[in-house]
């Protein structure tokens, strides 16, 4: 069955850049959110995003103007029910995510592709339950949505292998550069980067460097456009510490185990960039 109808769970800084593409890329899409105020504040960025697209010359006002107009805003889930997939994006919390899936099951038909943009849960865990597990795969996409081109295609081991490459397809469609991985936590991205990341913490809390030394090495020294702590922060301690201890409960590995500095951080509340302060200071 071919996908021309998208809908989305979740209209926060992943939904709403997921809504975006979908819609940019031509889809009619239904984005679905729990308040009318978390709605608006989503759609919200979702012009700002548009606009700015413009302002570069990379949309055309006409291009801007039809992408809204695909976009469905709602806040009721019984509005997914006709969507050909349909692309949860809200918080990493499994039993929410379950119980999401288990409405979206009484409403969308057989043939309606189920996806999740979960970065750390398991897509497997998340299917339990599900009568159509052969069409329950992952998509996860990264942030900001509308500019990164990656997309990781997860699949479990129940999957369809045609519908694997029907999301394959898909995000090529959104102009997305996917790649296909298996159902592991961290996927393949994460799985890399979060060890990255948490060295990064121990050579700090070590003494190696300064945190402007560790940076300034890996962006010169290996080419990296940022380094890890600024990454961190842009990424968020407190996701990457979730994230981190939700890998370890899996590999039990000292790789992803959260190294003390980056808990205590997390708890005085640093959490970088959206807090105003992580590794460096954002309060100016």
């Amino acid at each position: 069955m071919a996908i021309r109808t998208v809908g989305v769970v979740g209209c926060g800084l992943m939904g709403s850049g997921i809504a975006q593409v979908c819609a940019a890329a031509g889809y009619r899409t239904r984005v679905r959110e729990v308040e009318q105020k978390l709605l608006d504040r989503g759609l919200a960025g979702i012009e700002k995003s548009l606009a700015k697209l413009v302002e570069k010359g990379k949309l055309s006002a006409d291009q801007k103007s039809a992408a809204q107009q695909r976009l469905e805003p709602t806040l009721e889930l019984a509005d997914l029910k006709d969507c050909d997939l349909v692309i949860e994006a809200i918080t990493e919390n499994l039993e929410l995510k379950r119980s999401i899936y288990a409405t979206l099951e009484s409403l969308c038909g057989p043939e309606t592709i189920f996806a999740t943009n979960t970065s750390s849960l398991s897509v497997t865990e998340l299917m339990v339950g599900s009568k159509r597990p052969e069409r329950f795969l992952g998509l996860h996409f990264f942030n900001p949505v509308p500019i990164m081109k990656l997309v990781e295609v997860v699949r479990t081991v129940a999957s369809d292998a045609a519908v694997v490459d029907q999301l394959v397809a898909f995000a090529e469609s959104l102009g997305k550069a996917p790649i296909r991985c298996q159902d592991r936590s961290g996927f393949i991205v994460n799985r890399l980067l979060v060890p990255y990341l948490l060295d990064a913490v121990r050579a700090l809390e070590e003494g190696v460097g300064s945190k402007e030394d560790i940076d300034r090495g890996m962006e010169l020294g290996c080419g990296y456009p940022m380094g890890p702590l600024k990454l961190l922060d842009f990424v968020g301690l407190d996701t990457t510490l979730y994230i981190a201890e939700i890998m370890f409960q899996e590999y039990r590995e000292k790789r992803f185990a959260p190294p003390p500095l980056l808990k205590r951080m997390v708890l005085a509340g640093y959490n970088g960039r959206k807090a105003g302060r992580g590794f460096y200071d954002y309060s100016s």
